[in-house]
């Protein structure tokens, strides 16, 4: 299997450095072969010069981003709208909405995701209207991530507020009890 492995790259590499020559032989046929036949007439044939790829400089180092500390963030405005600081969010099924107001409009590239209570909540998106379902009652904190991609590139201060729903077990929601029929 060597052996043969290494003839077809010999013969590879013959045509790189050998000539080329032309002939049609007793049967019509066009042959072409690297050694020119005996008593036959043959023509060599000029070959285009092969095409080469020049070594490329290595290309110039990518100047390391600035950390984050350093740059100045993309948004000059990132805050939550529509959560009631002075009393609670009352939201029975503990479905609601929030808004976002950003300074400058959301960049190409950017988008938005809730962190509830230090948690990532819902998928990213690029409308600044939010929804937030069937989240418990009682207090919770809640902030908006600026994402490129799955990188966070700037976050809204952290809202505090609380969630008031119904409590279904509560005894002013029950049903009177019957009152009892006279006996006739």
């Amino acid at each position: 299997m060597r052996p043969l492995l290494a003839a077809l790259l010999l013969a590879l590499a013959l045509p790189a450095v050998a000539q080329i020559y032309k002939y049609t032989d007793a049967n019509g046929n066009t042959v072409f072969t690297s050694q020119p036949p005996d008593g036959t007439p043959s023509e060599a044939v000029e070959l285009p010069p092969t095409n080469a790829v020049q070594a490329q400089p290595p290309s110039t180092p990518v100047a390391e981003p600035q950390p984050a500390e350093r740059q100045a963030p993309p948004y000059e405005v990132v805050e939550l709208t529509g959560i009631p600081s002075d009393e609670a969010l009352r939201a029975n099924n503990g479905s609601f909405s929030v808004g976002v107001r950003l300074v400058p409009r959301l960049m190409p590239g950017h988008s938005l995701r809730l962190t509830l209570d230090g948690q990532p909540y819902g998928q990213p998106t690029n409308v600044p209207h939010l929804q937030l379902v069937n989240v418990e009652r009682g207090q919770h904190s809640l902030a908006v991530d600026i994402l490129s991609g799955t990188k966070v590139v700037q976050s809204s201060a952290a809202v505090s507020f609380t969630v008031q729903r119904v409590n279904t077990s509560s005894p002013a929601l029950r049903p009177p009890a019957p009152t009892p029929r006279p006996a006739n």
